[in-house]
């Protein structure tokens, strides 16, 4: 009797369980409920708008704080899933007051951003299409999607989750109303490595059949880059998008200034190279490893006997900073201010696995010298002053470069010269080329070549005109 008791148990604990694992869900069946529930099923297209803030990715005022925020006066995103292609249209107005940090401010009027993006784009633009909530479902259904789940703030999610030309994943939170709740993925960005994207979408209200959330927040780097109520959703909206022009080559031209002092430019980022009795020192390594190398292989190319011993960083905003580990990987020492240099050894650290970079098989370790009021790089002959720009909006830590034999200033974002001269400066002037003009003031500097790091060269005249205060 006793043999007979324990087998009937185990086979009734046996069944127990095959029938719990018969009402698991699969990935399928939650996609096709998540999917029914969305009105995802027949949705060929959409176009959402709203208005909210936008926040400029990588341009904060100092490397602890969150990205600048502006006013998304209108924002129109429109997505055709067939093709696909993706338009975000977006008309910004100042909100940072006074103004904080960089992403152009401080903005006069207003300014609209178009970006585009189509199968042939590069992840980076494309997964816009394909965070937004009904894009997921179409990416799952697309990309055989696997199912787990997961507790979140006291919630259960069913996540499921797929890969995009079988590099880049894709994550997406259903709650239990089967509404897709958050949707992460990961791009390739030049500083962050393996950056995090998350989409959050809240407050679902029913749009002729199409449920869409009325509140989208998305975060990049840690902090939010847009935040958006939406007002406006147009189910299988008539959309053509024309195709996004190619990128632009990378292009470097160079400009003899001095004897051993070279500017760089060719596109909208720019850069100063400096020879030395032994060595060579390069201001500003810009933009991404592409435009640092093409950089680098000038900078060779001038002074072919001499290594660059020194990379000057300005400051720490994406497209100053997004060369750098190429600089590092060539052996060249980060001269930079001093609240910059534990945010460079913490992401110089950080895995770059999407787009593994020349730092990532050279794996040189980064080598600092940095600066808290003033710093001068010598050869005994040859003198080039740093100085901190003191009570900058712009960045807390940005810095300026002089050579005082040649009278020549090198600095970033502060003052951009017009491409036409005869421009006027703006009314009233912007108060980072006014704090500029203060600080040339303090330091009395004996500068009359200007080397701006955007726009074009200019002079001691021109740039007074732009920071004088009227």
């Amino acid at each position: 009797m006793m043999r007979t008791s324990r087998k009937a148990c185990l086979i009734s604990l046996t069944l127990a369980a095959l029938a719990a694992c018969s009402r698991s869900p699969s990935a399928q069946s939650v996609l096709s409920a998540a999917s029914a529930a969305m009105g995802a099923d027949k949705l060929r297209s959409i176009e959402y708008a709203g208005t909210g803030l936008q926040f400029s990715l990588g341009q904060s005022p100092n490397p602890d704080a969150p990205w600048p925020k502006f006013n998304a006066k209108s924002y129109t995103r429109s997505v055709n899933y067939e093709i696909p292609q993706s338009r975000q249209v977006l008309v910004r107005t100042q909100a940072e007051n006074p103004p904080h940090g960089g992403g152009q401010q401080p903005l006069i009027g207003e300014q609209t951003q178009t970006l585009i993006a189509t199968l042939s784009s590069p992840w980076d633009p494309q997964m816009e299409i394909w965070i937004t909530p009904h894009g997921f479902l179409k990416g799952a259904a697309a990309n055989n999607a696997t199912l787990a789940q997961q507790a979140v703030g006291g919630k259960t999610y069913n996540v499921l989750s797929y890969l995009v030309q079988n590099k880049y994943k894709v994550n997406g939170y259903i709650n239990d109303q089967k509404m897709v709740e958050k949707v992460e993925t990961w791009i390739d960005n030049p500083v962050l490595g393996d950056m995090l994207v998350e989409a959050a979408y809240t407050g679902y209200k029913d749009f002729g059949g199409v449920m869409f959330p009325t509140k989208i927040v998305q975060k990049q780097g840690g902090y939010p880059v847009l935040d958006i109520d939406v007002a406006d959703v147009k189910p299988n909206a008539p959309v053509m998008i024309d195709p996004p022009a190619a990128p632009a080559p990378v292009v470097v031209t160079t400009e003899k200034v001095a004897e051993g002092v070279w500017y760089l430019t060719g596109g909208t980022h720019h850069s100063v190279v400096i020879e030395f009795n032994d060595h060579v020192v390069v201001v500003e390594g810009p933009q991404s490893e592409a435009r640092a190398s093409a950089v680098i292989a000038e900078a060779k190319k001038l002074v072919p006997t001499k290594p660059i011993r020194y990379l000057v960083n300005t400051h720490h905003h994406w497209d100053h900073s997004g060369g750098l580990r190429t600089f590092v990987a060539e052996g060249a020492a980060i001269v930079t201010h001093q609240i910059n240099q534990p945010y460079y050894e913490k992401t110089f650290a950080l895995p770059h696995t999407l787009n593994p970079d020349r730092l990532v098989e050279a794996k040189t370790a980064p080598k600092f010298e940095t600066l808290t009021d003033t710093k001068m790089l010598t050869d005994g002959a040859r003198v080039l002053e740093l100085y901190h720009v003191q009570g900058s909006g712009h960045n807390d830590g940005i810095i300026l470069g002089y050579l005082p034999k040649e009278r020549i200033l090198i600095e970033a974002d502060l003052f951009t010269p017009p491409a036409d001269p005869a421009t006027p400066p703006p009314q009233p002037r912007s108060p980072y080329a006014v704090n500029l003009g203060e600080n040339l003031n303090r330091l009395k500097l004996n500068y009359q070549i200007v080397l701006p790091l955007h726009g074009r060269r200019s002079d001691r005249a021109e740039l007074l005109k732009f920071a004088t205060p009227k």
